[in-house]
């Protein structure tokens, strides 16, 4: 593990539709943004995958990657994650064999074990009813595994498929959990391992101390990789940190009492809203998934973090309420974490 000087950071993109803008305008956005966090110094920009949402354009991280690394020339790009559920394990090698290919070491495959979406639009993405009821990960996961090695065993059915390219073009695998399940894939594989903090904030510190005990040497990885990813909002004051988060707490207190497809809403409506009794109970319950303060505030406590879940690298998963406010944010905190030097 590095030292906390030495705290690497990256960013999960979920391309937000703001109020007020298109979803045109938030690709624009996502353009700009991902080569701002390359010249600022960024490690990673990955790309969720989300469906059935009028808030978000990241349904297709691959896709995304393959724009994102046309328009950037070292930072890493990829997937937090692809959700394996939704997918053909054939169809994911070859799209991230074909971005490794033409990117060759800077792409990522982070791998989910969730569907990221609701039953009747997972039914949809699948074509079959059928297959809503099978929960097959593990088979899938050894089958990716297998079309990326190419060592399926002869009785295999699979064993007679040859996809184009080669052993080499293998992007870094990462396994995605917010629970004990994902930790146990990464450990039993040998991959990277992400935890989503923003989802489970009291389990991550344990979960990646976990990993990091546990992990033994694969063909995949020599050392043990992982990283935490939470929600940082940063500003250059402790008070326009808290007004610029005021959007976000609000959506995640809504989702928490079961409201969907909510707009962004922007950082005043979010003060002038009042909460219901069920509202704020949840954003009180929901403090531990942010990380908000000013640039000093929030640098000291990612070092923290980083230093008790064993991680060199935080991930953001970046709820800014605007493109305004995210680059400020991102600038100030790759600044006072020296990710950012001499600019």
């Amino acid at each position: 593990m590095s030292t906390a000087n030495e705290l690497r950071l990256s960013i999960l993109e979920f391309v937000h539709i703001y109020n007020g803008t298109t979803a045109t305008e938030s690709l624009q956005n996502m353009t700009e943004m991902v080569q701002l966090a390359e010249q600022w110094g960024f490690n990673r920009y990955w790309f969720t995958e989300h469906h059935n949402t009028t808030t978000s354009m990241s349904t297709s991280p691959d896709l995304l990657s393959l724009h994102a690394a046309a328009h950037t020339r070292t930072i890493r790009v990829g997937s937090g994650g692809v959700m394996l559920p939704n997918h053909s394990p054939l169809k994911v090698m070859e799209n991230f064999t074909l971005l490794e290919g033409l990117y060759p070491g800077r792409v990522d495959l982070g791998i989910g074990r969730a569907s990221g979406t609701d039953g009747r639009t997972m039914w949809a993405l699948l074509r079959s009813q059928a297959l809503m009821e099978v929960n097959d990960f593990p088979e899938q996961l050894d089958t990716l595994l297998s079309f990326f090695a190419r060592n399926f065993k002869e009785n295999h059915p699979f064993s007679h498929i040859h996809p184009p390219g080669d052993r080499s073009m293998v992007p870094d695998m990462f396994m995605l959990g917010s629970s004990e399940g994902g930790l146990q894939f990464a450990l039993e594989k040998g991959l990277g391992f992400v935890f989503a903090a923003h989802l489970a904030p009291q389990r991550a510190i344990p979960m990646l101390k976990a990993y990091r005990s546990n992990f033994k040497p694969s063909s995949y990885l020599a050392e043990p990789q992982s990283m935490l990813a939470t929600i940082v909002i940063t500003a250059e004051t402790a008070e326009e940190a808290k007004y610029i988060a005021g959007p976000a707490e609000l959506m995640w207190a809504q989702m928490s009492t079961g409201t969907i497809n909510l707009t962004f809403p922007t950082p005043e409506e979010a003060k002038n809203h009042r909460y219901t009794p069920h509202e704020e109970l949840a954003r009180e319950r929901n403090k531990d998934r942010f990380v908000i303060g000013s640039v000093g505030q929030v640098a000291e406590q990612l070092r923290q973090i980083a230093k008790a879940s064993l991680v060199d690298e935080i991930m953001i998963a970046d709820f800014y309420p605007n493109q305004e406010s995210r680059k400020k944010g991102h600038k100030l905190l790759a600044k006072e974490l020296g990710v950012l030097q001499g600019k």
